[in-house]
């Protein structure tokens, strides 16, 4: 899923929402609500870096490895997403599906997917989200 560009004159902006898919839609939104919160954009993510990455949690699983418990959750940006795992924890108090956060910490690769384990977080309030 790559940067999604909208058209410049505010007419042309205008039709391109109208006739845009549901999806595509979203994913503008979701581009404009990350990049106002700051961060990296999840499609240009590469591993073994150290990142900041903006964005909205889509789910919050809990998924034990190795028989130690772990908190799963995906998070979108409208350019990608990111799997964001806390190992040992059960729950995190505002760790929720619909969530705006920032996550920091080095990006890895696990299954194909990039991934961040144990990261720094921040709950970011809904007014700046969007």
């Amino acid at each position: 899923m790559g940067t999604v560009k909208s058209p410049r004159h505010p007419l042309l902006r205008a039709l391109s929402r109208l006739t845009a898919g549901n999806e595509q839609l979203i994913a503008e939104d979701a581009q404009k609500a990350s990049a106002a919160m700051g961060g990296t954009p999840c499609a240009s993510l590469s591993g073994r870096r150290r990142a900041s990455v903006s964005g909205t949690l889509r789910t919050v699983t809990l998924r034990p490895r190795a028989g130690v418990p772990a908190l799963v959750a995906e998070l979108f940006d409208g350019t990608g997403t990111l799997t964001v795992i806390w190992l040992g924890r059960r729950e995190i108090p505002g760790i929720v599906p619909g969530a705006a956060v920032r996550v920091e910490g080095f990006v890895g690769c696990d299954d194909g997917r990039k991934t961040l384990y144990n990261p720094r977080y921040e709950l970011v309030p809904a007014t700046a989200a969007s």
